[in-house]
């Protein structure tokens, strides 16, 4: 358990538990890290109510000369935000202790005052059963050290806000000379981050009826803004005074390199719990599907062994959506099932060479388009209701309900420093552009 789950403490309104503001799911992980949860690091981070508020808010401005100058004016028992506008004139703004908030902090830094550690997040593929991405990992991560922070009222609505940047070990933020930055018009200082914070509050919560709100930047003071012709461009985009910092259930958070969904507290509680998803894939293996080829019956493997292959594996077509076992059906020609049960070797090599195929022919209606083996989505915060898991995303494969495959293929997530495309959440692959997802048919056994 991490420092800041065991910071938690009954609100003075009369509680069950402790009071969970919302939780942080990291996109692409589907459920867990490759190595598995441990401390900070992990796929996702619940937000709980602190035994005592560690909030800040902004109080006193000073403008010194000199950075020699501005260091001396911190205090390192204070937090304060440093805004370097020249080598000869930097603005300190001091920050005093807000006793009615709670100050979560999340960056890719390893120091204490982060409480949620992330690291880049990219496209996964799978060989042999495992999640390997050491061909796409980033040479130079774009996360931040210290990336945000988000501020969370102790007292009921329990309203969560969100900053750009968060403060380091010596409770500073600095804004370099080339960081975007800028005096407001309450002669307060404001400014951005060097890749920046993106935020996009869907429109109608979190629901079937939900659209994708408008993708915008966060400032260090939380003021929000259109986004900059580029990532990192150092002129800011237009502020819209009508948008809030506030976030709501299925607020998407990206920081350059990952994205988080933020769920709240009663958002989780209307979203299937992984019980039910194992009751799902149960009921699903109870059926008894079958592959039409080899005639042999398939099955989900648990949750625990979630993109393990074995020899029971679904398999679909995902240009119509037919279900197999894995087989040898090379196209237009009769059949050749494997034997129902192979050697382990001999079943893998196959399989890996047969995952670099682009295309096959279905035997069933002699569609062509991609092969691949069928994942359950197994974080259950990216579900939008309890339904069966009956569609698959292309071309990962990914299995859960129509309306959470139709939610997330409307959703543009950013990629790179100025393009957007739709993805999978469990894997965080781009979908294919002519069809996003499909409906699994799946053949019942004969007798």
């Amino acid at each position: 358990m991490s420092t800041v789950d065991q910071e938690i403490s009954t609100c003075t309104v009369p509680s069950k538990g402790p009071i969970k503001y919302g939780e942080l799911i990291i996109l692409g992980y589907n459920g867990s890290l490759p190595n598995g949860d441990r401390g900070r690091r992990r796929s996702h981070f619940s937000l709980f109510k602190r035994a005592k508020g560690n909030g800040v808010k902004p109080s006193a401005v000073h403008t010194v000369c000199t950075p020699h100058a501005a260091k001396a004016i911190s205090n390192k028992d204070q937090h304060s935000i440093s805004y370097t506008l020249s080598r000869a004139q930097t603005v300190v703004v001091e920050y005093t202790h807000d006793s009615s908030t709670d100050m979560f902090q999340i960056g890719r830094s390893t120091e204490s005052p982060i409480d949620f550690v992330v690291t880049d997040t990219v496209p996964t593929s799978h060989i042999h059963g495992n999640t390997d991405t050491a061909t796409t990992t980033p040479s130079q991560s774009t996360i931040s050290r210290f990336s945000c922070r988000i501020l969370c009222q102790r007292c009921p609505p329990y309203t969560a806000r969100i900053y750009a940047a968060g403060f380091d070990s010596s409770k500073n933020i600095f804004l370099g000379e080339k960081a975007a930055k800028w005096k407001t018009s309450d002669g307060m200082m404001d400014g951005l981050t060097t890749n920046g914070v993106l935020v996009m509050h869907p429109r109608h919560g979190f629901t079937q009826d939900s659209k994708p709100g408008v993708w915008r930047e966060i400032s260090v003071c939380g003021n929000v803004f259109s986004l900059r012709e580029t990532r990192s461009a150092q002129q800011r985009g237009r502020m819209v005074e009508k948008e809030s910092v506030e976030l709501v259930d299925g607020s998407l958070i990206d920081l350059c390199g990952a994205t988080l969904l933020w769920r709240t507290a009663d958002g989780l509680a209307h979203t299937p719990t992984i019980r039910h998803l194992d009751v799902l894939r149960q009921e699903l293996n109870a059926a008894r599907p079958q592959c039409p080829v080899g005639l042999n019956t398939l099955a989900f493997p648990s949750l625990r062994r979630k993109e393990v292959l074995d020899g029971k594996q679904p398999w679909a077509y995902l240009r119509c959506g037919h279900v197999h076992g894995y087989h040898g059906w090379p196209g237009r020609c009769h059949p050749q099932p494997l034997p129902q049960q192979p050697e382990e070797a001999e079943l893998m090599e196959t399989i890996e060479q047969d995952l670099g195929t682009v295309e096959r022919e279905c035997p069933m209606c002699r569609t062509r388009g991609p092969y691949v083996p069928l994942w359950l989505g197994c974080e259950s915060g990216f579900y939008l209701d309890s339904a069966p898991p009956t569609h698959a995303f292309v071309p990962c494969g990914h299995v859960c309900s129509e309306k959470t495959a139709s939610y997330w293929n409307r959703i543009p997530l950013p990629h790179g420093t100025q393009t957007f495309h739709a993805a999978c959440p469990f894997c965080i692959q781009p979908l294919h552009k002519d069809r996003r997802y499909v409906r699994l048919i799946f053949q019942g056994p004969l007798d």
